[in-house]
């Protein structure tokens, strides 16, 4: 995407709000936002007709909430299915773990850095996923060997209801470095940062990780790390 236009539709009943998010979209030079809704069912109709590269949607909508326009642009079954970003004021696991399962590729909470925000749109672009590291860390406990999940809580983007993935091949240290900040909220800036080496190399072993475990973006390895106890040390690869 870095040399395209990333297309987005913003969808929320609060008009400042939508003012706010197309400001700070609008302000970078890769985003560009296409469309704006005060509605869900005006979102769904729009998000079919214009098919922008990411839909950030509310929760609480009028007509017809976020989660279920989630569901039918990129849940289970949906062909060609769009990328779905939920940005809300409700910081609730049931709306985390419902968004996710279906389908949406990322969660924010409103009050989060603008920074935040675009690096999502862009990872949502990219089919990849961001959440907001303060309810990662809480979302993804959940999962740590020992503890039970609580029974609202569906396995994570068709993740790993029969029990952790054993890897294609074996992690090496460093990536299991990036697996263990993954699962604790990190964005690949701070993954940089935190271990000294540059963006491309945080990428690089990230797509090793998603291969040998054959994981389709950022929350399925930060889910196995949970589970498998790699997050607190207390697992192996």
């Amino acid at each position: 995407m870095s040399s395209m236009t990333i297309r987005v539709l913003i969808a929320d009943d609060q008009a400042m709000l939508r003012a706010a998010f197309r400001m700070i979209l609008d302000s970078q030079p890769d985003i560009e936002v296409v469309a704006e809704t005060a509605d869900g069912a005006a979102a769904l109709e729009e998000a079919r007709r214009l098919r922008p590269d990411v839909c950030l949607l509310d929760i609480r909508m009028p007509k017809l909430d976020g989660l279920a326009v989630t569901r039918q642009l990129a849940g289970p079954g949906v062909p060609d299915p769009m990328n779905v970003l939920i940005a809300t004021t409700f910081d609730l696991d049931e709306y985390v773990y419902t968004a996710l399962r279906n389908g949406a590729c990322g969660f924010l909470l409103k009050d989060g850095a603008p920074a935040l925000l675009t690096e999502a749109v862009r990872a949502a672009a990219t089919g990849n996923s961001l959440i907001s590291p303060s309810i990662t860390v809480r979302l993804l406990s959940h999962m740590a060997p020992h503890r039970n999940r609580p029974a609202a809580a569906p396995a994570v983007r068709g993740g790993t209801g029969n029990g952790p993935v054993r890897p294609a091949e074996p992690l090496t240290q460093r990536e299991l470095d990036v697996v263990r900040l993954v699962a604790r909220g990190r964005t690949n800036d701070e993954l940089a940062a935190e271990l000294y080496v540059t963006l491309s190399t945080v990428k690089t072993h990230l797509a090793n990780v998603q291969r040998k475990l054959a994981a389709r973006n950022r929350v399925e390895i930060a889910a196995w790390a949970w589970e498998t106890g790699v997050c607190g040390g207390e697992g192996s690869a």
